[in-house]
């Protein structure tokens, strides 16, 4: 397997990172992410522009890209901005409408905006314990019921809907405006909603859609994987950043032996933390891939919240600051464990999968 990164995902590297230095820094981030639409709209139709969600979706779609390593390099580019637009809801989205066989393009340039619909109050990870159901109601379909922290449902004009019909579970499409959309900041900034189903008409996309809401799930939790290398990057730099230029005692605190170890663990988990993400983008839908996605999620998960921790009690009070960058990662990077399958919930799947 051939690792290196092609000419073409180094330039939408390139390019994503340059447009997120130049007109989305971190003050502009902190001045949006908090606060209703909690994105901003023109910054979206940029990204949009450059090719982000083409990016997303493979080429036979109407895309360039769609594979693993694809993903990976436009999450880690937006992980190390800390960039609050929804692209994972577009991201599950297009895996979604891929492989229902529905077209696409107006996701991928932006015309409409998608949310997947997948989690409820009771079922935040197992698709198999969703309790929404659909009644067929003449040549269509209803759906009832409440699904739980839909990112990007704040925004979105159709919602992706997992459901259950007789024994199955399928996958519907329900515009916007027929059910009843509560949205909500996330506390590291960003937002979400619950969506809540009246008997709300639905269009059928896919009457067994398990696998495919498995694979979506997968993409996710790779994205955020992606995400946090990214966020973990910048985090570190700013540490070493502090340790250079805080005196103490007379002496900078980066020439404190102590301190010196702990940052040098703390590249070191971080360099695991992206090899192993490496590793699922290249077994992204193929044998092996969800159990892999979920050991890079178990892994970076906790490798997150030590860089989180580390981090904060190295700098002392100002890390805690609204003012200092790191204090935004750190939340992010907390935060980013418990989207798509905490810690505990990926090593379950690990252990099942072996188990099996």
């Amino acid at each position: 397997m051939d690792f290196d990164v092609s000419e073409d995902r180094r330039m939408l590297a390139d390019s994503l990172n340059r447009f997120l230095a130049d007109r989305y820094g971190i003050e502009h981030r902190n001045s949006v992410a908090y606060d209703a639409p909690y994105h901003d709209p023109d910054r979206w139709s940029e990204m949009v522009e450059l090719g982000v969600l083409h990016a997303l979706v493979p080429e036979e779609a109407g895309g360039f890209g769609g594979t693993g390593f694809d993903i990976t390099v436009v999450f880690e580019a937006l992980g190390r901005a800390l960039n609050p637009e929804p692209v994972l809801a577009a991201l599950i989205s297009a895996r979604l409408l891929v492989a229902a066989g529905r077209d696409v393009e107006d996701l991928v340039t932006g015309t409409s905006r998608y949310a997947a619909a997948l989690s409820e109050p009771d079922a935040p990870y197992e698709v198999e314990d969703i309790a929404t159901e659909a009644t067929a109601d003449g040549d269509g379909w209803r759906l009832s019921g409440r699904k739980s922290v839909v990112y990007g449902g704040h925004l979105a004009d159709r919602f992706l809907v997992s459901a259950r019909h007789g024994d199955g579970i399928g996958l519907f499409a329900v515009n916007a405006d027929a059910a009843r959309v509560t949205p909500y900041g996330m506390i590291d900034g960003g937002g979400a909603a619950e969506v809540f189903l009246d008997s709300a008409p639905a269009e059928l996309l896919m009457t067994d859609a398990v696998a495919a809401i498995g694979d979506a799930l997968d993409a996710g939790a790779l994205a955020l994987c992606a995400e946090a290398v990214g966020a973990m990057d910048v985090t570190r730099d700013t540490l070493l950043d502090y340790l250079r230029q805080r005196k103490q005692f007379g002496r900078t605190i980066g020439s404190f032996q102590a301190l010196q170890h702990r940052a040098v663990e703390l590249a070191a988990e971080i360099e695991q933390a992206r090899s192993i993400t490496i590793l699922a983008a290249s077994r992204l839908g193929g044998d092996g891939g969800s159990r892999t996605v979920s050991m890079a999620k178990n892994l970076v998960g906790r490798t997150a919240r030590l860089v989180s921790e580390e981090t904060i009690q190295m700098h002392g009070g100002i890390a805690m600051t609204w003012e200092y960058s790191a204090s935004h990662y750190a939340k992010r990077l907390v935060m980013l464990d418990h989207q798509l399958g905490d810690t505990d919930h990926h090593l379950e799947r690990v252990m099942a999968a072996y188990a099996a």
